[in-house]
């Protein structure tokens, strides 16, 4: 963990962290509440003065690990975000220096990563315009004269710059929710193509080989609902609409992630901006394969979003971010197929603001966790 940064490196580089984690044996785990053992926690990227985020992390077949996210940003949001990649072959305790798959003429964010039953790698991604709000805030300020407004100026001539290198129209096209395939273990990667929706973790698999995928779709109708795919992802088709609680706009529902847990029940974990149960994670069900989805309810969960995985002993793992003090990481635990969800287990707990979080997990071959999240450390300069 770095010892000294500038503020301002700092600042902009909201690290990915790693966290290794171990749960306590099944039989101790489901008899009382599960208690976790921190292992180590690292810094796996941290490249000032760039900003990266909202990463995912899976394991393959063949126990290596691949961590997708959104990098070589300015800041949270911003016209420079591109999808970078890295892997680790030994459970996470190194990793290989960041490649980037996706950068397009607008800001490419939230990646999701998943290996197919056939051995594929997907890549998802969503692109955004939202950065332009803050763009026109900056042509409209009056910096000091001085170094300050040499530094404005330098900064909106580099955001100029990167906003006008397509048309207005261009960059209303190039809105969209995206894919990204590899046949070859990510030698070689697809053209991006659009799917029928987003959320930041991205698809996953089911034991029958198909893939479902749980989001909004974004930028069209804003549907909340699930996706499938029966070819390995080349091709999504919408199958479920999940419907909303009565007085609930979907439209405050966003971030979902899913996960088949061993009875066949699939979950679908949603960020709710509702009044009612706001900032908590919701549920909902799916008893017939995704055909049709529970009202979502709520599990007594604040924080958010969720990362769902079902463990090697049938258990259901979420991991979610957790925005009020002490800010960090918590993950729970289910032993009945989600029905319900144990206390709350520390990941970190040290984060100095509430842009962190989006953790996601994997278990390794002998059984240890790995978390990988983004935040800015409490006792950064």
């Amino acid at each position: 963990m770095p010892t000294q940064s500038t503020r301002r490196e700092f600042l902009a580089a909201n690290a990915v962290a790693a966290f290794g984690v171990t749960i306590a044996s099944s039989r101790t785990a489901r008899a009382a509440t599960p208690k976790i053992e921190v292992l180590e926690r690292r810094i796996i990227s941290w490249k000032p003065p760039l900003y990266h985020g909202w990463p995912t992390l899976a394991r393959r077949k063949n126990g290596e690990l691949l961590l997708a996210f959104s990098g070589g940003r300015e800041t949270h949001v911003c016209p420079f975000g591109r999808v970078e990649f890295m892997r680790s072959h030994d459970d996470g305790k190194s990793w290989g220096w960041p490649q980037v798959l996706i950068d397009g003429p607008i800001d490419d964010r939230d990646a999701g990563v998943v290996e197919t039953a056939n051995g594929s790698i997907l890549v998802t991604t969503f692109t955004s315009l939202a950065y332009e709000a803050a763009l026109q805030k900056m042509e409209k300020a009056t910096p000091a004269p001085g170094k300050e407004k040499e530094e404005h100026d330098k900064l909106l001539a580099e955001w100029r710059a990167a906003h006008n290198r397509v048309t207005a129209e261009q960059r209303q096209k190039e809105l969209g929710t995206w894919m990204i395939r590899s046949t070859d273990g990510g030698v070689t990667w697809s053209a991006r193509y659009a799917v029928p929706l987003n959320s930041p973790h991205g698809p996953v698999v089911l034991r029958d080989g198909r893939l479902i995928f749980a989001g909004r779709a974004l930028w069209k109708d804003d549907r909340v609902g699930v996706c499938e795919s029966k070819d390995d992802g080349v091709t999504w088709e919408w199958m479920a609409t999940i419907p909303a609680r009565p007085g609930d706009d979907p439209k405050n529902y966003h971030e979902l992630h899913a996960v088949e847990a061993s009875d066949g029940t699939l979950l679908a974990h949603i960020r709710n901006h509702n009044s009612p149960n706001e900032r908590e994670t919701l549920q909902s069900e799916s008893t017939d394969g995704g055909r049709t989805w529970s009202v979502p309810h709520s599990i007594g969960v604040w924080g958010l979003p969720s990362h769902l995985l079902r463990l090697r002993d049938g258990r259901l793992l979420m991991s979610y971010g957790h925005r009020r003090k002490p800010i960090g990481n918590l993950a729970r635990v289910s032993s009945d197929h989600g029905r319900t969800w144990s206390e709350p287990l520390t990941i970190s707990d040290d984060a100095k603001s509430g842009d962190m979080g989006y953790p996601s997990t994997v278990e390794c071959a002998d059984g240890t966790l790995v978390t990988v999240w983004y935040e800015l450390l409490a006792d950064s300069p």
